[in-house]
């Protein structure tokens, strides 16, 4: 009794290589992948933000301080 050929691994030249063109393929196509990891982004940059929130603001106000006090020097 022959074993088929999905289970023995010898599929057949053809077989092989249709396989390895639609693998390509799905490969190569992006559609709507652009969307999602654009979104995915922002939900990280958004989740950064409210984890470290009172850093970021002490980071600006400092910033801004300096700038402040050096502009008044011109």
């Amino acid at each position: 009794m022959k074993k088929h050929s999905l289970l023995t691994n010898e599929s057949s030249p053809e077989v092989q290589k249709s396989s390895l063109k639609g693998f390509s393929q799905f490969l190569k196509e992006e559609d709507g992948m652009g969307t999602v990891e654009v979104i995915l982004i922002i939900v990280v940059l958004v989740g950064l933000v409210v984890l470290f929130k009172n850093q970021i603001t002490e980071i600006v106000e400092s910033l801004f301080g300096r700038i402040t006090s050096q502009t008044n020097r011109l």
